[in-house]
């Protein structure tokens, strides 16, 4: 087994720039399966092959379950992400996480009031109960600001969509 290292400091370092400096790209493919409906019966891989995923439509929406979903995939990438930010963010402060850190989220999928469709909302909880609290508040509000998932969530990214 491989051993595990958690990453450098330095990726806290300021960027000056004019466009997004790539540090990490990674590529999914989703495919429909046999029902040509990849929330009902897809797969979704990863070009290095270690994401290989069924995908089903949860029970809750009618589906037969027995597989993940795009939202349980949304929560797990956000609590990722803000642990692996908030990691960083101790190590830079030089303060211990504590072992009993949870990261929480909640990814919701509902009818948008604004057009009648569809839109995710998301929460996070973060259960720190053996740091005191104003350490606890001040390790969250730094992490927010460098979490790429919660600067996403909160002033939105770029996306671009194209046929090939």
């Amino acid at each position: 087994m491989t051993k595990l290292t958690t990453p450098p400091v330095s990726l806290l370092d300021l960027y000056q720039g004019d466009t997004i400096l790539p540090l990490y790209s990674t590529t999914v493919v989703v495919g429909g399966g046999e029902a040509r409906h990849a929330r009902s019966s897809g797969v979704a891989r990863s070009d290095d092959g270690e994401l290989d995923l069924v995908l089903r439509l949860p029970k809750q929406l009618g589906g037969n379950g027995g597989g993940t979903n795009p939202e349980q995939l949304f929560a797990a990438g956000y609590a990722a992400c803000f642990h692996g930010a908030m990691t960083l963010v101790a190590l830079k402060r030089k303060v211990r996480l504590p072992a009993d850190l949870e990261i929480k989220a909640t990814v919701t999928f509902g009818r948008d009031p604004g057009d009648g469709l569809f839109l995710i909302t998301a929460e996070l909880q973060v259960a720190l109960p053996s740091m005191n609290d104003e350490e606890a508040d001040e390790l969250i509000s730094e992490t927010e600001k460098i979490c790429p998932y919660a600067k996403m969530a909160s002033t939105g990214y770029q996306s671009n969509i194209r046929r090939i």
